[in-house]
């Protein structure tokens, strides 16, 4: 038995996953993080736990062999409850969902739980784990001073900033929904008097050539490029762009797996500049990010090696 922890609105990538593994006579057993709360009964015990999900399908983590993290969503909270309640609500059943987790650690899992976290909220660390593994990185700064903030602009920014969120406020990969890169200059540095509210990550921009979405798995590359140079950021490109298959310079991809490796983790979606002066720039790895376009546009067998990668993982430790 597989679990693949997703959310409610998952789809395409996750039926694809499910297509092979019902191929391959595999069984799996899909959780709903979102859902994680009152609409399931869930039972945690010292050694184990017993979950019966929104549908009434039921799960012993006894039968568990390996566990695919594809992406973790926020428990939904109950319209109707009590505002004063709410903390409460969630602090618990976000402690239920961690200790669950927990208990199948000790499992083949993609990717390893405490690794993944780690690495999802440091982004500064990722930055620094990538220079020290050979990667060019953009100068940064994580800051919530107005003042330094623009010093930062006047000594590294030569005229154009980018400013993003350490995290996304919607979880689509559609533009029109999401918050992501944004581009200033000096004629809007005076927005900068509300970062005291709301933290930024700041970086000069890098005239580019292109971008890239590296889908990362134990060692295996599967790299589309995107010609962008209008947008910062190809997710909140308005006009049709058009992904092509990708071939990454050896160094590049030997500098990201001691990177991945070093990171602990087996699976990363990671993007990538193409600067116009021909150097390449790592930006950030996400543990869960999304691949679908690539397996899509591109034919790409993303889904199928991450089923293998667990069925291998669950045939070697029965050994």
């Amino acid at each position: 038995m597989i679990l693949c922890i997703t959310h409610s609105q998952d789809f395409y990538t996750i039926d694809l996953f499910f297509d092979y593994l019902i191929s391959k006579n595999i069984p799996f057993f899909r959780l709903n993080s979102d859902y994680l709360n009152h609409q399931m009964k869930l039972n945690l015990y010292d050694d184990s736990f017993i979950i019966t999900d929104e549908s009434g399908n039921q799960i012993n983590s006894k039968d568990i062999k390996a566990v695919w993290h594809r992406k973790t969503w926020s428990i939904t909270v109950p319209e109707d409850l009590d505002e004063n309640y709410r903390n409460i609500y969630l602090n618990e059943y976000e402690s239920l969902k961690f200790n669950l987790f927990t208990t199948l650690e000790h499992l083949p899992w993609i990717n390893p739980l405490q690794a993944e976290r780690k690495i999802e909220f440091n982004k500064i660390l990722q930055l620094k784990l990538a220079e020290k593994n050979g990667l060019i990185i953009p100068k940064t700064i994580f800051s919530n001073d107005e003042e330094t903030v623009k010093e930062f602009f006047y000594q590294h920014c030569h005229g154009k900033a980018i400013a993003k969120l350490h995290g996304t406020i919607s979880k689509s990969m559609n533009g029109q929904e999401m918050v992501s890169t944004l581009l200033f200059d000096e004629d809007n540095l005076e927005q900068l008097s509300d970062i005291a509210v709301c933290p930024m990550i700041f970086q000069p921009y890098i005239e580019k050539d292109y971008e890239l979405r590296i889908v990362y798995l134990n060692g295996e590359f599967f790299t589309g490029k995107i010609n962008n140079k209008l947008h910062v950021d190809w997710r909140i490109a308005q006009a049709e762009f058009f992904w092509e298959e990708y071939e990454l310079p050896e160094n590049i991809e030997e500098n990201l797996t001691l990177m991945m490796q070093e990171m602990g983790l087996v699976f990363g979606a990671i993007d990538m500049i193409k600067s116009t002066n021909g150097n390449y720039y790592f930006l950030e790895v996400n543990p869960q990010g999304e691949w679908g376009m690539l397996q899509k546009e591109l034919n790409f067998p993303i889904a199928q090696r991450i089923a293998d990668y667990l069925i291998n993982r669950i045939h070697t430790n029965e050994q």
